[in-house]
């Protein structure tokens, strides 16, 4: 534990908070001596909770519908592009269908449309139907908060409950992961595990429950990172317990189990689910490795070990899946491997230690390559281009981004920094070229990029601002 507690480096995955260790090698001083400069410079952006605090609503629900209904009516219809319900967007794996966006920038940046602060935690926001949802931790307070996307000071409604979580690394107490949006549903898992269901129209709660205390779930390194996947009338969560709750799925409607499988421990990593030989499948990269699910019953399907030998370690980064192959990947010497789901079981494709290292971005296919940030430690960290079929590599290159994440679209990454570089990069194999760039927050940047109708979310830990790439009619 010694190694973890000398400085784990952190995620925030879209959510998703995971650490890597600064110990006692000559590399690892080195990232020592800049983690204080970061948290040197990252201290003057810091807002003050007592300012979000006054956005907590505690107060009688009298004039909350006049409220809501006249916030409600001054956003504006989407005018082209997509939602933004879950994490990693609406087909989960970090793509975007917008088109016809600013890709050159003034040296400042695009325009920003509105920041504002926020509480803690790491987890992205979520948009859908002329709303977003943002998810942090005011003071004690888990908070669930829906708000106007082209001005996020509009608040439509509020909701919130305690939370006692402490983070055993002295990292921020707020949420890891980010909501999800289904229907007239929001759902969020809390740092601490506390699942809740909201009515999407009013903030209203459905059903909470505290899954993490229910099952006896251990803290974990950083606590519950990973974010609620709908599938139909479930909710299926890594949730990490003992006694066959590795796995388990929820009805949406009311929050009772429906099944429990697996005795596989939580990672930070989000699932996903596809049809595959005629059955809908959920494919887990649990801190065991690749765990495949039957999605309505929770019967096993494939299972292939694929984890750090280091106990102090953690895997973050969602499965990427083309076709029947799926690909994982992570850090802490564990490297990346591509498996065939063959109806009569699985076939290594390839697997390589230093082809791919994603310590907590997910990386991206675009037509036969993936294109990924490899590396642990903020030094050494790169973009890089990797064959999908073989894992062969096709182009690395180190910018000075660090541990950057990023949304594809329109034939672009579009890419935030750690330390808040905004960077604009063609997709190509032929090499890395970037078009436009510009500083627009400060640091820690862990959370991964939102588009959404043309606006780019970015978030640190203490502040939110939203881009506005619409190029004018």
């Amino acid at each position: 534990m010694h190694d973890v507690k000398n400085g784990m480096i952190k995620i925030g995955v879209a959510l998703i908070l995971v650490a890597a260790g600064l110990g006692c090698s000559p590399e690892n001083s080195e990232a020592g001596a800049s983690f204080i400069d970061e948290h040197t410079e990252s201290s003057s952006e810091a807002a003050p909770l007592s300012a979000v605090a006054e956005t907590l609503d505690t107060g009688a629900p009298t004039d909350k519908n006049e409220s809501r209904a006249a916030v409600a009516q001054t956003a504006q219809p989407p005018r082209g592009g997509e939602d933004w319900p879950m994490f990693l967007g609406p087909r989960r794996n970090g793509t975007s269908l917008e088109t016809d966006f600013l890709t050159e920038w003034p040296d400042d940046g695009p325009p920003i449309l509105w920041d504002r602060p926020v509480g803690e935690g790491y987890g992205a926001a979520v948009v859908s139907d002329g709303k977003l949802i943002i998810f942090h931790r005011v003071d004690d307070h888990e908070v669930i908060e829906c708000v106007n996307p082209e001005d996020g000071t509009q608040v439509i409604w509020k909701q919130n409950y305690p939370t006692r979580y402490i983070d055993q690394y002295g990292y921020n107490g707020g949420p890891r992961s980010s909501p999800t949006i289904d229907g007239d549903r929001v759902y969020t898992y809390g740092a601490e595990g506390m699942l809740t269901c909201l009515d999407f129209q009013s903030g209203d709660v459905v059903w909470q429950r505290p899954v993490n205390k229910e099952y006896a779930v251990p803290q974990g390194f950083f606590g519950a990172g990973t974010a609620p996947v709908i599938e139909g009338d479930l909710i299926l969560l890594n949730v990490g317990g003992p006694n066959g709750a590795g796995v388990v799925a929820f009805d949406k409607h009311t929050g009772e189990t429906v099944w429990k499988a697996s005795n596989d421990e939580a990672s930070y990593s989000t699932p996903i689910v596809a049809t595959l030989h005629g059955e809908r499948l959920a494919i887990f990269h649990t801190a065991d490795g690749l765990l495949v699910l039957e999605a309505k019953t929770g019967a096993e399907r494939y299972r292939y070990p694929f984890r750090s030998e280091t106990r102090e370690s953690a895997i973050a980064a969602t499965p990427v899946l083309v076709n029947d192959v799926v690909f994982l990947s992570a850090t802490y010497n564990i490297g990346a491997v591509a498996l065939k789901l063959e109806p009569g079981g699985l076939k290594e494709v390839w697997k390589d230690q230093f082809a791919m290292q994603s310590h907590w971005a997910t990386s991206v296919y675009h037509e036969g390559y993936l294109y990924g940030m490899d590396g642990r430690h903020e030094r050494g960290s790169n973009f890089r281009c990797i064959e999908f079929s073989t894992g062969k590599v096709v182009w690395t290159a180190n910018k000075g981004l660090g541990r950057a994440s990023f949304v594809m679209a329109d034939g672009y990454l579009i890419a935030i920094g750690e330390r808040g570089h905004l960077a604009l990069i063609e997709v190509s194999p032929k090499g890395y070229t970037e078009k436009s760039r510009a500083r627009v927050l400060r640091y820690p940047v862990w959370t991964p990029p939102v588009l959404s109708h043309g606006l780019l979310y970015l978030r640190n830990e203490r502040k939110m601002i939203c881009l506005d790439l619409r190029i004018a009619p």
